[in-house]
């Protein structure tokens, strides 16, 4: 069953229409994806694309660590549409090739970056543990500081969104970049 709802872009409601407006004329340039999906529901549209531009564009994190995250988020939810746009955007802002990869196949990346060890192991226990360990706080907090480690909650959170909606409304990749198939349990994401 195809859950993926079509938008006519000619047959907008005016809160409809307003959304579309702001999220074109912003930072994305352009209404894709879930964002299509979200549409369906202006209201929720509207918080939702405002608390993305926040997360992907206004955070404190650098790119980066912004994209290390998302790229995380993309994989705990096997959200292809989101890991095929992430990827060469994370790849562009100098995420390792090699830690894309071992992404992508859900295993633990050592960095030779401290900060990207730090986000990383930030996100994986947040999705996997469903919290992070007083170690791994203490260290993102020593390296990052306060008002990254609450973006990085935030990314995290507003990512896992997106991918629930990507599963949800069968949102398709469209790029090509496919993830590979998991079989594994929850415990052992991100293991050795």
């Amino acid at each position: 069953m195809n859950r993926h709802p079509k938008l006519d872009e000619n047959a907008l409601s005016s809160d409809q229409q307003a959304i579309h407006d702001e999220i074109v004329n912003g930072p994305r340039g352009a209404v894709v994806g879930p964002l299509r999906v979200w549409l369906q529901s202006p209201g929720l549209a509207k918080q939702a694309q405002a608390l993305g531009q926040y997360a992907r564009y206004d955070s404190v994190l650098p790119q980066v660590l912004s994209e290390l995250a998302i790229l995380v988020t993309a994989r705990y939810w096997s959200s292809g549409f989101e890991w095929s746009h992430h990827v060469p955007i994370a790849l562009d802002a100098g995420v390792p090739r090699d830690a894309v990869d071992a992404i992508a196949k859900a295993r633990r990346y050592a960095f030779d970056d401290a900060e990207m060890q730090a986000v990383f192991d930030f996100a994986v226990e947040l999705h996997v543990l469903k919290n992070v360990s007083d170690a791994t706080y203490d260290k993102a907090l020593a390296l990052l500081g306060q008002q990254a480690c609450v973006d990085l909650v935030g990314i995290c959170g507003y990512y896992t969104l997106i991918s629930m909606t990507i599963n949800v409304f069968d949102v398709p990749d469209g790029e090509g970049l496919v993830l590979p198939s998991l079989g594994v349990g929850l415990s052992e994401y991100f293991s050795a």
